[in-house]
């Protein structure tokens, strides 16, 4: 029996060669990248919602120094403010003097701003600190004396208003002069639950109208009444008897001589500002409040 040779004379077994194919499901999985094209696109809307809020929730000083922050040629400092090396070179979002709200600053407002301190945010500047509003407050303040002079000389020299003058008080406030015509237990303004000015009352308000129709300054009005209800709360309260007789009061002005320009606001407070703070039920604490504001500059006058 013969032995079969190998090819090429080699006695080796023939080499097999095995091909497997791979078959790839359609529905399978294909990759990640639309997992980092999402996650940039969060970002960026991330990125957009805060700008958004910067843009809304900052002025524009602190805009500047946001901008100045990410531009370092462009920083100026605040040498002589806390916090000067900051973002905001001093400033915070929730602070207004200045001084951030940080356990290691070195500078607090109790520290270098006195307690007795008078002013606000715009001493120095604006409305409140120009020389033009500071020569007019002080014209206004000799007015408001010469008017309570004129005013206290007419009630002593009319016997029927004579004894309205212990009713009626000058009371220098930070708004202006406010004349206060206060009720008691023995007189009263209006008469009792209406808006209907008594005649003694009705001419007091006419005397001071024609006392202040010359004078630029504008007019506040404010009524006041005791805590007592009424039996019938939907017909008539404190809030509207108030109101309608800080109206009735502002109509008698117009009708001495006040244009509808010289009123700012007309305001009824009920009970809620008691002059006898202790008992609220106090005839005192019905009252009209007839303010005389102070004058302000306005721009380019």
């Amino acid at each position: 029996m013969a032995t079969a040779r190998a090819p090429h004379g080699a006695n080796q077994p023939p080499k097999i060669i095995v091909k497997k194919i791979y078959i790839e499901g359609h529905g399978g999985h294909h990759g990640g990248a639309w997992k980092v094209a999402y996650a940039d696109f969060v970002t960026a809307m991330m990125a957009f919602f805060l700008l958004m809020w910067l843009l809304g929730a900052t002025t524009e000083k602190q805009r500047k120094s946001i901008a100045d922050y990410f531009s370092p040629t462009l920083i100026e400092f605040k040498q002589n403010s806390a916090g000067s090396n900051g973002l905001f070179g001093g400033s915070s979002l929730t602070d207004r003097d200045n001084y951030p709200h940080k356990a290691s600053q070195t500078g607090t407002r109790s520290m270098t701003i006195p307690v007795d301190a008078a002013g606000g945010s715009q001493v120095g500047s604006g409305q409140e600190g120009s020389l033009k509003n500071r020569a007019l407050a002080a014209e206004d303040r000799k007015n408001f004396e010469k008017i309570r002079r004129q005013l206290a000389a007419a009630l002593a020299s009319n016997p029927k208003l004579n004894k309205l003058t212990s009713h009626v008080r000058f009371i220098p406030t930070r708004d202006g002069l406010r004349i206060d015509l206060v009720d008691n237990a023995d007189y009263s303004m209006f008469a009792l639950g209406t808006t209907v000015l008594e005649p003694e009352a009705d001419k007091l308000i006419g005397l001071i109208a024609e006392s202040v129709k010359d004078l630029g300054n504008t007019i506040m009005v404010r009524g006041h009444t005791d805590s007592l209800a009424f039996n019938n709360p939907a017909g008539m309260n404190n809030w509207l008897l108030s109101s309608g007789r800080a109206e009735a009061t502002r109509r008698r002005l117009s009708q001495g001589g006040l244009g509808e320009v010289r009123f700012d606001r007309i305001e009824g407070v009920a009970d809620r500002e008691p002059m006898v703070g202790d008992n609220p039920a106090d005839p005192r604490n019905r009252r009209v409040a007839i303010t005389l504001l102070y004058r302000h500059a306005r721009f380019g006058l």
